[in-house]
């Protein structure tokens, strides 16, 4: 069943070359995950990936799946309390959780942030010139979103390390990590959330959870564990998106020295230049999964009831009947209808703070450092290996050309 091996080394060196063969030859194409020791589908071209993420049939919700299905790709977790949020929701339940969601996370409160994701992109930078050489990834692009989301939610000054430390460790856990720590780890977390929330109920500020709080449709309220899951939901996504979006974008230019200095020529290119990471590179590989919960016919194919189908976001983007040379990094492509930050119903709701850390991050750094090099072979980084995620283990890197 695996003539595609998806969870082998090559796809940490170079996924490209793997998606390309089997958009060829395999476009629509059961697989059988290793890890979770389950069938699943890929889809990869881009085409069937824009109908694939449209299609009704296919559903979220996990609580829909038999409990045979359900135990063969989910296991019980300190985390299922957590899961009631609009990404594991179908329509109308999805509905109603966006529209609650979408009063409180405005355009107008993630302009508000800009000045602080300047000051916290300056510091950052500031710590990372004392070192010769740093690996950007732990210097500025994951603590950028750290900073930012907590000042967001609204964690008090004397919880943000803690906060820092949670999150980097629950949202990225090491492979060869301790499973049972990590078990203590998200029960503490949960805890405090619980405990944050209360708070919070008592004494609103104006901060994004006291607007969650207020949010109101109809008479209609998010649910205490609605909120937690939420307020989980913005931290997972801010965090491991964001990162990867700032990594992958200067590793891409610095891969591109050409486009480096157009950028650096003309820094108001800055923003098609991250519409391009996104294409070219995004921060997120996969689709979460959806489940036909009946036999679906799709594009020819017969997708059997309660298996598992996930959307090649990465192969898509590199399909060149939508993009024309989709392995030339041009950060003034036109048109760029790219779905770094997925399609349709489930369209990040945190798409424009992504872009705005994005932008503040790359921008300063490539301006401020205009001998920025890699400080490693960037033949000898990997991606990481992971189902949805998108970004490197590390991204070592100087400031001075050598």
């Amino acid at each position: 069943m695996n003539q595609f091996d998806l969870w082998g080394e090559r796809m940490r060196v170079d996924p490209l070359p793997t998606l390309a063969l089997m958009r060829a030859e395999a476009p629509i194409v059961r697989l059988f995950n290793p890890h979770q020791g389950a069938p699943e589908w890929r889809v990869t071209r881009y085409v069937d990936v824009v109908e694939l993420l449209r299609d009704p049939r296919f559903s979220k919700d996990k609580r829909k799946l038999s409990d045979q299905a359900r135990s063969r790709y989910f296991r019980v977790t300190e985390f299922d309390r957590l899961d009631n949020h609009m990404l594991y929701a179908d329509p109308p339940q999805h509905t109603r959780l966006r529209a609650l969601v979408s009063k409180a996370f405005t355009p107008r409160r993630i302009a508000q942030l800009r000045p602080s994701v300047v000051e916290a992109t300056t510091r950052l930078l500031d710590q990372a010139q004392r070192q010769d050489s740093v690996d950007l990834l732990d210097a500025l692009a994951f603590q950028l979103p750290i900073t930012v989301l907590a000042e967001l939610i609204g964690v008090p000054v004397e919880d943000q390390e803690r906060f820092r430390e949670w999150t980097r460790i629950l949202i990225a856990p090491p492979s060869d990590g301790d499973f049972d720590a990590l078990r203590r780890m998200a029960i503490e977390f949960q805890q405090y959330l619980e405990e944050f929330l209360v708070l919070r109920r008592r004494r609103p500020r104006d901060d994004l959870t006291s607007a969650l709080i207020e949010a109101e449709t109809h008479g209609d309220r998010l649910s205490s564990v609605e909120l937690m899951s939420m307020v989980f939901l913005l931290i997972a996504a801010g965090f491991e998106t964001t990162g990867n979006l700032i990594g992958n974008g200067v590793w891409a230019l610095l891969r591109h020295p050409a486009e480096l200095r157009r950028l650096r020529a003309t820094p108001a290119l800055i923003e098609p230049a991250i519409e391009e990471v996104l294409r070219y590179c995004p921060p997120v590989k996969n689709s979460t999964g959806a489940f036909a919960l009946t036999d679906v016919e799709f594009r020819g194919t017969l997708i059997p009831a309660e298996e598992l189908v996930v959307a090649s976001l990465l192969s898509a983007h590199h399909d060149d009947t939508q993009f024309p040379e989709p392995e030339r990094f041009d950060i003034t492509r036109s048109p760029n209808r790219h779905m770094g930050f997925g399609l349709g119903l489930h369209f990040c709701l945190g798409a424009s703070l992504a872009r705005l850390e994005a932008t503040v991050a790359i921008g300063t750094l490539v301006q401020r450092f205009p001998g920025l090099q890699f400080a490693a072979d960037p033949e000898t980084l990997r991606w990481k290996d992971g189902v949805f995620v998108h970004g490197l283990d590390c991204l070592p890197v100087t400031w001075e050309a050598r």
